[in-house]
């Protein structure tokens, strides 16, 4: 017997899916491929008013997906988001928080992460790019096998950048093994002592081709001083210019080899962070200088991968979800002019903040999902947060989470599916004290002492320290400028109850 259903959304044109619950029922799993950008604002793409770069291959995957408005990253900077988005559990819970080139694993193998999950599901699952989750148990060798690492933690293959491009080690490692290396000149790392096997930056600055903050000056490796020393290893350097070339081969070379299968391929990419070093064929792709080319740069990396999909027929069969690890940063330490060369453009979109900020620019990212069989292109108003991904995902594969697997994670299927603008009722921002958001209205709690370190005065970054309350309505004031905590004492006492229910205390700062 004919399915009335089918025949007649095949007449129409349309598809014969209509809901993820009916996907879910007839086991329909899509490929999975999350492109992880890395320091990249939400006004850093063409569909959200980017100025003086073109993104033309990320506004294509906007044009025929949704183009979330209101979505977070877990924190304002990188590692805590990425433990956050493959635990489904707030970073602060663990202390996670940015670490050493040679820093031991911060995911307990233990713990159920969301590539576990999908392999449960049936997904052959890969990571390619900035990993920056520590390897090892301490004291890492790095000429063997490194482990624990990504295939502990639920990967079946990894291609990785250690950590990220402006600390040591400054290799690739395939299946957590130094691609390329010799046994003759075994590699040798440290973050406390000095290592003479490379230039130093405090000692030969003539040497750089950006010069740099006190904290980058360890090691030149490429003609850039890096945080860290590094001793050995020289046939396994990687290129700098040459990267994004390496990391997007590898992951289209991971879809082709699982293209008969679901997979999930974690395309995590060194871009848009420092040091910007823009291939030959990306320089003056922008009026903005460094980072303005590789913005582009990144750009053509996700044009590659769509390119691939469709190469092998994927692409209504696969769910691309498009975002960034934390919120823009003009000055992280390396001179490449970025300030100077902005013009008009705003990173943020319009928001305030940047990474390492709680304001609102640190976790709202450019969040972009695309799956052709089952959602209808548009714009989203949801509030969701990036570590909801682990139980949301979940419900699509048909996976039941125990009440120990991500622990903070929400499932809000249908709004990352577009099939509702319901999100989240409340949100947590984590940088270096804590935001919530509930409908419009944005919380900052105090601390103690606002003063700012050193650190991070240098990167001209306001981190949204205050003693006193604040309270902001997004709706009128997106750049939250008019703190209104005077006005609403009763909110702000809603909210910071909200607040201490997230974090499990009673404490105001």
């Amino acid at each position: 017997m004919l399915n009335i259903k089918f025949v007649l959304l095949s007449f129409l044109g349309l598809s014969t899916f209509t809901s993820a619950q009916e996907i879910i029922i007839g086991k329909e799993k899509p490929n999975i491929v999350l492109i992880y950008v890395d320091d990249l604002g939400y006004g850093d793409i063409g569909i959200n008013g980017a100025i003086g770069v073109e993104t033309p291959n990320t506004d294509k995957l906007a044009a025929n997906g949704i183009n979330f408005t209101d979505a977070h990253s877990a924190a304002a900077t990188c590692t805590p988001s990425r433990y956050s988005l493959l635990t489904g559990q707030y970073a602060f819970r663990s202390k996670a928080q940015i670490i050493d080139g040679d820093a031991s694993l911060i995911i307990n193998p233990e713990v159920r992460t969301l590539p576990d999950m999908l392999k449960h599901a049936g997904y052959s699952t890969g990571v390619v790019g900035k990993w920056h989750l520590g390897l090892g148990n301490g004291n890492t060798n790095w000429n063997g096998r490194v482990h624990p690492g990504p295939k502990e933690v639920g990967f079946d293959y990894s291609f990785l950048i250690p950590s990220t491009g402006d600390r040591v080690p400054t290799v690739y490692l395939e299946n957590q093994k130094v691609v390329g290396l010799s046994a003759n000149d075994p590699i040798h790392v440290s973050y406390t002592e000095r290592l003479d096997g490379y230039p130093i930056g405090t000692e030969h600055p003539e040497l750089l081709k950006q010069h740099t903050d006190s904290q980058h000056l360890g090691s030149i490796i490429n003609g850039i001083s890096r945080i860290g020393y590094m001793k050995g290893g020289e046939s396994a350097l990687w290129v700098d210019e040459e990267i994004p070339f390496v990391l997007t081969n590898r992951a289209n070379s991971f879809i082709n080899t699982h293209a008969e299968k679901p997979f999930f391929l974690f395309f995590s990419l060194h871009d848009i962070h420092q040091p910007r070093i823009a291939n030959i064929k990306f320089v003056e792709a922008s009026s903005m200088g460094p980072r303005g080319d590789v913005i582009a740069q990144m750009d053509w990396c996700v044009g590659q991968v769509m390119g691939q999909l469709e190469k092998l027929g994927l692409t209504k069969d696969t769910m691309i979800i498009f975002t960034s690890d934390n919120g823009p940063i003009l000055d992280d330490g390396y001179l490449d002019y970025a300030p100077e060369l902005v013009g008009d453009h705003s990173p943020g979109g319009g928001f305030k903040g940047s990474k390492y900020s709680i304001y609102e620019a640190g976790t709202r990212m450019p969040t972009i999902v695309s799956w052709p069989k089952a959602i209808n292109p548009g714009t989203s108003h949801a509030l969701l947060s990036q570590v909801d991904l682990y139980a949301s995902l979940a419900k699509l594969v048909g996976q039941k989470l125990e009440k120990k697997d991500a622990p903070d994670s929400e499932e809000h299927l249908n709004a990352w599916l577009g099939k509702t603008s319901e999100g989240r009722k409340v949100l947590l921002e984590e940088a270096y004290t804590f935001g919530l958001r509930m409908g419009d209205y944005k919380y900052i709690m105090p601390k103690k002492s606002n003063e700012v370190p050193e650190w991070l005065v240098n990167k001209f970054v306001d981190p949204g320290f205050s003693t006193l309350p604040l309270l902001f309505n997004l709706k009128n004031d997106r750049s939250e400028e008019h703190n209104i905590a005077a006005q609403h004492p009763k909110i702000v006492e809603q909210m910071q109850q909200q607040l201490n229910k997230i974090l499990g205390t009673n404490e105001s700062h």
